[in-house]
């Protein structure tokens, strides 16, 4: 039985006060909810301060990126082996902010899946296609091309207990989001891409949605068979729409 997982990326946002009272606020709004886990990736200045803040609680650490270098000379980058150091454990790869902005290449972001699997750490491989893309009916070209740069390179065996985040693009942080019954399409589709490999790989393999997912939305998107949580982006700043979003994700876990 695969166990949901809903993740807060803070994206650019935060100050040391704002970390403070967003974890306090969520330590205390998610004490006693289970059926989810439950992971937050703040900028990298506040991983520290965020991983002393959610000591003792169910409250994972992530991190936004990661670079393919363990060590050396590469000014400004942050390793797997750092990012271990530091307590964190589900690490966000191939976000579409930084293939855009930061034109990183699915071969790129295959090598980051590798070197956070050497590390122990949890790849959070994030995929989606762009409006363009959409329309033109290639999501499921676009999807499996991102995955297949990571199965042809690593094998099926590499999505064990990692985590594949499916955010069309045209759904971040434009308050559109997939219908539930799109979103759950693309969930199956790339489930069933994976299974083409190694069925049981793509039965335990944690499948999220990101894309506008708000307090509003979340609930029916999780009562799809194959969401298996989220990758929340602007809902995770604020401590109540967050909870909500994990508490329905735990009552479709436990209504399912």
């Amino acid at each position: 039985m695969r166990h949901p997982l809903v993740m807060g990326n803070w994206k650019l946002n935060g100050s040391k006060h704002m970390t403070a009272e967003l974890i306090a606020g969520l330590r205390n709004a998610l004490s006693g909810v289970d059926g989810c886990d439950v992971a937050i990736a703040p900028p990298v200045m506040y991983l520290e301060q965020a991983h002393q803040a959610i000591a003792g609680s169910h409250i994972a650490l992530g991190a936004q990126n990661v670079d393919v270098n363990l060590s050396g000379a590469f000014t400004g980058e942050v390793s797997a082996e750092m990012l271990r150091d530091i307590g964190a454990r589900y690490i966000i790869i191939g976000h579409s902010e930084r293939r855009t902005y930061h034109k990183e290449s699915d071969e790129l972001v295959a090598k980051k899946f590798a070197i956070l699997k050497d590390a122990g750490l949890i790849p959070v491989l994030c995929i989606g296609e762009t409006e363009a893309e959409n329309e033109a009916g290639k999501t499921e070209e676009v999807c499996s091309r991102q995955i297949d740069a990571v199965l042809n390179t690593l094998g099926a065996g590499a999505f064990n207990g990692a985590v594949i985040a499916y955010e069309p693009v045209w759904a971040i942080g434009t308050g559109k989001s997939a219908t539930p019954a799109q979103a759950q399409a693309v969930h199956k589709f790339i489930r069933d891409h994976v299974a083409k490999k190694d069925a049981a790989v793509a039965q335990q393999l944690i499948l999220q949605y990101g894309g506008s997912v708000n307090d509003k939305n979340a609930a029916e998107l999780f009562a799809q068979p194959d969401i298996d949580g989220a990758l929340v982006g602007g809902a995770s700043l604020k401590a109540d729409a967050f909870t909500a979003i994990v508490k329905a994700a735990a009552q479709a876990k436990n209504a399912g």
